[in-house]
């Protein structure tokens, strides 16, 4: 599907459980952006986006936590972004593109990936209808590096070109538990580090959080934040994670929000030929669709 003379999305793939294929009368819209040309590991996060898609079918579409369901919900998939191979600089202005596009039509983006590195397009391209924007990260990893082997736009330095565009500089870190000295000194200087003890409610989330209600909130989830336990198809993972039932307490507290847009960031389906990491991903979509269906 040609948008424009830089934008093609491709929905050879198949589409999201209950998706419409156009944008007529939708309040969120699904794209996909098949890249990882900076994973530094394992790669296969480009695979991420069709492994969604094809196994969200396997899922229900009634969330029983959030009481709603997605045949009550209307929203779009447009298919996966074609993007060039190599360098990330292009991928980035492609999604900045992307994700303009759909707050320009009203719609609330939620991006699938794909590696991290991803984000910074995303942000880039909402910044300038929501400049007081928050970004909540759920990551096993800080991504506040300035370079990683060669490169400012790596998915390992995300989070510093996300600052660095947002205005209100303000982010949440959630669950980080690798990164350098540095980084986490930083973490805990600026006081973005938000701890979180596993199988309990989201206290320390829902505090920091607080004077925040009714504020736009990105929420961009890496999926290594889970334990590889659960999710053993991501490329970098680390022990040490978190279960379904910590997301559901993230959940709790973002359904008072105001959350506009997500991304679904380092699933690599190929390196688990169980599925249930690409069946935790669908699950994950379903929850961030009916949360960017509410309305505050």
């Amino acid at each position: 599907m040609k948008i424009n003379q830089n934008l093609t999305f491709n929905n050879s793939e198949g589409i999201f459980i209950g998706s419409q294929t156009n944008c007529k009368d939708c309040k969120i819209g699904i794209y996909g952006v098949p890249y990882d040309g900076t994973t530094s590991f394992r790669p296969g996060t480009r695979f991420g986006p069709s492994a969604i898609r094809n196994i969200s079918n396997g899922i229900e579409s009634f969330c029983p936590q959030l009481n709603l369901d997605l045949e009550d919900l209307k929203y779009v998939d447009l298919g996966s972004l074609d993007i060039p191979f190599g360098a990330p600089e292009k991928v980035i202005n492609l999604v900045k593109q992307a994700t303009i596009l759909l707050m320009q039509k009203g719609i609330k983006p939620l991006l699938l990936g794909g590696e991290h590195s991803i984000t910074e397009g995303a942000i880039a391209g909402i910044v300038d209808f929501h400049p007081e924007l928050i970004i909540l990260q759920l990551d096993a990893h800080a991504d506040l590096r300035d370079e990683w082997l060669g490169s400012k736009h790596n998915h390992a330095c995300v989070m510093r070109r996300c600052i660095e565009i947002l205005p209100s500089k303000k982010i949440f870190q959630m669950g980080i538990r690798s990164g350098t000295s540095k980084e986490f000194k930083e973490l805990k200087e600026k006081k973005r580090l938000i701890s979180h003890q596993s199988g309990q409610v989201a206290k320390s989330l829902d505090k920091a959080m607080q004077p925040y209600l009714g504020m736009p909130i990105y929420l961009t989830l890496d999926l290594d934040w889970f334990d590889p336990s659960v999710m053993p198809g991501t490329g970098t993972p680390e022990p040490g994670g978190f279960l379904w039932q910590d997301f559901a307490a993230v959940i709790e507290v973002i359904k008072k929000h105001n959350l506009i847009a997500a991304d679904i960031v380092e699933l690599a389906p190929k390196l688990d030929h169980s599925e249930i990491s690409s069946i935790l991903a669908a699950k994950i979509a379903r929850s961030l669709i009916m949360l960017l269906s509410l309305e505050k």
